[in-house]
């Protein structure tokens, strides 16, 4: 599969994806982003990325069981990719050769 570019937005989705160890769901990852970023989500805003990202390959969902709190319909489930863990390796080796270019008194300025 050829190289795909993700987004700040997307590289959010897929990592909690992760930290939620695959099979999430679209409600849980809107919670999880939100606490970890200390921002508002809008739920259609979720459920947009994730069907684009599926679409690029980056995820994959599939329909979990019925139950009774959601009066019987199914969530759709999402889970991360080889594809998708290959592109936030990339993506995080990229933001580490560049933290780590960084000269010092540059930094030393972010701490003060």
């Amino acid at each position: 599969m050829k190289r795909v570019g993700i987004g700040e937005f997307e590289e959010l989705v897929l990592l909690t994806i992760c930290v939620l160890e695959n099979d999430a769901y679209a409600l849980d990852i809107k919670d999880e982003v939100e606490n970890r970023t200390n921002r508002r989500m809008n739920i259609s805003a979720i459920h947009t990325t994730l069907y684009r990202m599926e679409d690029k390959g980056l995820l994959q969902s599939k329909l979990g069981e019925a139950s009774q709190v959601r009066g019987g319909k199914r969530k759709r489930l999402f889970s991360v990719t080889s594809f998708g863990l290959k592109s936030l390796a990339e993506v995080h080796e990229t933001r580490s050769r560049l933290w780590s270019d960084i000269p010092a008194n540059i930094l030393k300025s972010l701490h003060t």
